[in-house]
């Protein structure tokens, strides 16, 4: 069924406006708080945030999403995603890095808050993914399951809780910092740096090697078949996944229509659901990376 959504980059590339945590009203916040406190995540991923500048839409699409996200259902899919992912990187090799950052000083703690960080990022760019695919399967008219019925899941499943993300945004950087974001722009096509990779460049040194090793793997087409691998095994999942809170696609059109044109908001999600497979290959390649290849 995944012909049904094609991969697709929109072009141009529609503006977003995500909205942060600190400029969110408190029905917002209290809005953020149960969406990361749900899907097991630290951070508000931008996808979200740029979804929640059309709050009615947002609103509807979450509230909607939330009796499946609690689900043990959804953390299998979410799983079963990550899988895709890190079966793509070890297909790719991207080459080891540990033996190398530790000749420059790196120290083994350190190592470890960088696999830490990139555990956090495995885990919840999946759920962002789904939501993402959920959205514009929606949006395009595909109608979702007709099963209701969920069990919630049995255990947490999202790493250990972290405190707040240490992001090195470009006005903190320095300017080979700088350079390295505009590199990932381009490279990428995106007119933002992901928030996996400003986290990351809290070790400048540590992801500009990472960066560079990892950027001759992106231009491959083994990389762009790992990244349509998992583009369809999101669409697989969100097309067969239960829908206990019952969203269908008249009333998610109906509550964006409510905040803009249909067709803006659609780009919007269009661009996060391109994007976000790409993103979930790129950190298990560095996550790959730090693991001398196993």
């Amino acid at each position: 069924m995944t012909d049904r959504l094609p991969r697709l980059k929109p072009s141009p590339i529609p503006a977003i406006h995500p909205v942060p945590d600190y400029l969110a009203d408190d029905r917002l916040r209290a809005v953020y708080d149960d969406t990361k406190a749900v899907l097991q995540v630290p951070w508000m991923g931008v996808v979200t945030m740029a979804f929640a500048h059309y709050r009615s839409f947002y609103d509807a699409l979450w509230s909607g999403l939330r009796p499946l996200a609690e689900s043990a259902a959804f953390a299998a899919a979410c799983a079963d995603l990550r899988r895709s992912a890190e079966a793509g990187a070890a297909r790719l090799q991207p080459g080891a890095l540990s033996g190398r950052l530790a000749e420059i000083g790196y120290a083994p703690r350190e190592l470890d808050e960088i696999r830490d960080l990139l555990e956090v990022f495995s885990h919840g760019n999946m759920p962002y993914l789904m939501i993402a695919t959920a959205a514009r399967l929606l949006l395009e008219g595909h109608a979702l399951s007709e099963d209701r019925a969920v069990a919630p899941a049995a255990h947490r499943h999202g790493p250990a809780p972290a405190g707040r993300l240490v992001l090195m945004e470009p006005h903190h950087a320095a300017a080979p910092t700088r350079a390295l974001f505009e590199d990932v722009k381009g490279r990428l096509g995106l007119p933002f740096v992901n928030t996996d990779y400003r986290a990351l460049a809290r070790w400048p040194s540590y992801f500009a090697l990472a960066w560079q090793d990892l950027t001759p793997v992106l231009a491959t087409p083994a990389y762009r078949d790992v990244v349509q691998s998992v583009h369809e095994a999101a669409v697989t999942n969100a097309l067969s996944l239960p829908n206990p809170g019952r969203l269908a696609p008249a009333d998610l059109a109906a509550a964006a229509g409510r905040d803009a044109p249909l067709a803006e908001i659609l780009q919007v999600v269009r661009l996060f659901q391109w994007l976000l497979p790409g993103l979930a290959v790129n950190v298990a390649c560095l996550r790959r990376q730090l693991d001398g290849g196993r």
